[in-house]
């Protein structure tokens, strides 16, 4: 079980990923949301797809 939910964070951590790199927003935004997702995968893609992507 706790296979299966490693790899749904880590799904959804590409999907974050991908999706802040294809975003409009500056560089330097997006740099730091990738590194926030890759040093804090389950924190970081939370807050991203509650507080990045409205920027």
């Amino acid at each position: 079980m706790g296979a299966l939910i490693g790899l749904v964070i880590l799904v959804l951590d590409i999907v974050a990923i991908v999706d802040a790199v294809k975003s409009s927003m500056d560089t330097g935004k997006k740099a730091l949301w990738i590194i926030l997702v890759l040093v804090l995968p389950l924190i970081g893609m939370v807050l991203y797809f509650l507080i990045g992507k409205k920027e």
